[in-house]
């Protein structure tokens, strides 16, 4: 690919952590991209791997910082969880281990959430995580509950360095139990699945632009959609040849690619 073919991509579908901000800092230039985006008359997804928070709070802080946004327009790997729970195990008794809100968000959409004999247990970027949550979810897995995880990330990038995500909560399960999970999120089919449905847009038509080659890149280069690198957040010039996937265009930080949308 090249960088005029940039042109040619009708939804920009944009990690947020690393690639527009980190933390409550935004990353310079943020702004003006989506803004030059929207007046280029291309769609503009916000979709994040960080199951830690629901849609709703992202719209609230990208709103804070000035993206003019609505419920439509951001997406996270929770929201493809639930939605695969509710297409593959209906009614399945689910252990959840995930923040309050997160929570709540997987009650509100019909998830049968339980505390004992659960059929499946489902790990999140759970920042209130406790060594009973741990300890439970490890026992049930044990017992035969499906291990499902949100999304395989590493580590969260913030403004100070790194805190463990998801993925590295999974790693320790999986130490105790010789279970793996299935990911959903990001780099999977699953995400793309959704995105293509709720957006109508056609995969070669997408691009989904991040900070992280194993889970943004991926998800386009894997899925038959573009994968844009930015080097804002967690993955850095020397470790790009460390992966087995190349992204189709590198840029330093999305406002980088302004010149070649048109």
């Amino acid at each position: 690919m090249k960088k005029e073919d940039l042109k040619d991509i009708k939804l920009f579908v944009m990690d947020m952590d690393g690639t527009i901000y980190l933390s409550s800092t935004l990353i310079e230039g943020s702004l003006d991209f989506i803004e030059h985006l929207r007046k280029n008359n291309k769609g503009v997804l916000f979709f994040t791997n960080n199951s830690s928070r629901t849609g709703e709070t992202y719209v609230e802080r990208l709103n804070n910082m000035g993206f003019n946004v609505t419920d439509k327009d951001v997406m996270t790997s929770g929201d493809v969880t639930i939605k695969y729970l509710n297409t593959k195990y209906k009614d399945k008794k689910v252990y959840l281990v995930a923040t309050p809100k997160v929570t709540k968000s997987f009650k509100d959409a019909g998830i049968n959430l339980v505390e004992e004999d659960p059929d499946i247990v489902v790990m999140t970027f759970d920042t209130t995580l406790t060594y009973e949550k741990l300890d439970k979810a490890c026992h049930y897995i044990r017992n035969g509950a499906l291990f499902l995880a949100t999304h395989l990330d590493i580590n969260c990038p913030t403004i100070n360095g790194f805190m463990p995500d998801c993925g590295a909560m999974c790693e320790l399960i999986t130490k105790s139990t010789e279970k793996k999970p299935k990911y959903l999120g990001k780099p999977f089919k699953e995400t793309v699945d959704m995105i293509v449905e709720s957006t109508g847009y056609n995969r070669e038509e997408i691009a989904f632009i991040g900070d992280r080659i194993y889970t943004d890149v991926a998800t386009g280069v894997n899925n038959g959609a573009k994968g844009i690198l930015v080097l804002s957040g967690e993955t850095k010039e020397e470790d790009i040849p460390k992966f087995d996937t190349t992204p189709d265009l590198i840029f330093d930080k999305a406002y980088d690619m302004i010149p070649y949308i048109k």
